[in-house]
């Protein structure tokens, strides 16, 4: 009768540290209660689709009993119908992703007043705004194909080396985005005013986005490239010759930003699913499973080939990000004889 008893204590017990654990990670267990009979909810993204896809599985198998309907679109259209839905009352998002956390500012009037429970674990500087927040973190590595390169570049100082001169390098423009733009400010700011022009004296291929750029760097058509480490570690998976690193003088990120519109129909589950996104347990697959990286104070994991001893993450400050863009991307266009 009494190991009954202290079984059943036991399991008690264990229920209630689950329940906090639970709500230390994700919210209070009203939230989770007030998610859970909500159900649902609409998700839009400038994501890549199958990136959010794999996101939303993992977030079912904490969570199954909330279905995440997903709205894909690029970051162009998606910030117009955001807006032209919000000036008509349709707005039917619960959730807003975006890889631009300057139009995302523009908008933060049509968000709620949002903190997830873990939220002085995250850098202020990967932050707008209080109502926006940084689930999604992507950051630049140098790639390049093993079969190919016997001496393979360990800096991003090497990559203006004589040696990579004549249609070795590739890269994806600095015009194409917010992310290219952060990466082309990384190199001004960081390696230098005449890392521009030493890079383009060697013929670098150039290509109007990641995917084009890493399919020809499988085919070794270029043999070296700067890429989005996601999308290094998607040929890697694949089983393509290539290994990359991230150099040693920084490695440039882009911290996405969402938030909970203010007009969602179902704020609890989207709130859950943010919490969720920006908790340990969501980074940490971010981190391990997708080959993200995080925008915490300190990351649950890190990336391969990554030293925190040694490696730190640059992230530019936003006022410069956006004040210098126009000019300095004209200067960049004029230094790589690069007509859009």
């Amino acid at each position: 009768m009494m190991k009954r008893l202290l079984g059943a204590a036991a399991a008690v017990l264990s229920m209630a540290l689950g329940v906090t654990g639970a709500a230390a990670q994700f919210g209070p267990p009203e939230l989770i209660e007030a998610a859970k009979k909500e159900g649902k909810l609409v998700f839009y993204t400038a994501n890549f689709a199958e990136v959010e896809i794999e996101v939303i599985r993992a977030f079912n198998k904490r969570f199954p009993e909330i279905k995440v309907e997903m709205v894909r679109a690029p970051g162009g259209q998606l910030i117009t119908r955001f807006k032209t839905e919000a000036a008509a009352n349709k707005l039917i998002a619960d959730v807003m992703s975006h890889s631009d956390r300057g139009l995302m500012l523009e908008l933060k009037d049509l968000f709620q007043d949002y903190a997830p429970p873990n939220a002085a674990d995250y850098r202020e500087d990967a932050r707008v705004h209080p109502r926006l927040w940084p689930a999604i973190t992507v950051g630049w590595a140098i790639a390049y194909n093993s079969a190919l390169v016997k001496n393979p570049p360990k800096s991003w100082m090497d990559l203006t080396k004589d040696e990579y001169k004549g249609k070795i390098i590739g890269q994806v423009v600095a015009p194409s985005g917010g992310t290219t733009w952060t990466r082309a400010m990384f190199e001004r700011q960081v390696l230098g005013e005449g890392y521009w022009a030493k890079q383009a004296a060697l013929g670098i291929v150039h290509y109007p986005s990641g995917a084009p750029a890493s399919d020809s760097l499988v085919r070794g058509e270029i043999q070296i490239a700067p890429l989005l480490y996601n999308i290094v570690y998607s040929k890697q998976k694949d089983g393509a010759p290539i290994e990359h690193v991230f150099g040693p003088e920084g490695v440039p990120i882009i911290p996405f930003a969402e938030g909970v519109p203010a007009s969602s129909k179902n704020p609890n589950a989207a709130k859950l699913f943010i919490n969720w996104r920006l908790s340990a347990e969501g980074q940490k697959f971010l981190v391990e499973q997708l080959a993200h990286l995080s925008s915490m104070k300190t990351p649950p994991a890190y990336p391969k080939g990554w030293d925190p001893a040694k490696m730190k993450v640059w992230l530019p400050k936003f006022d410069e990000f956006e004040k210098l863009r126009a000019g300095w991307l004209d200067e960049w266009n004029k230094t790589y004889n690069y007509r859009q």
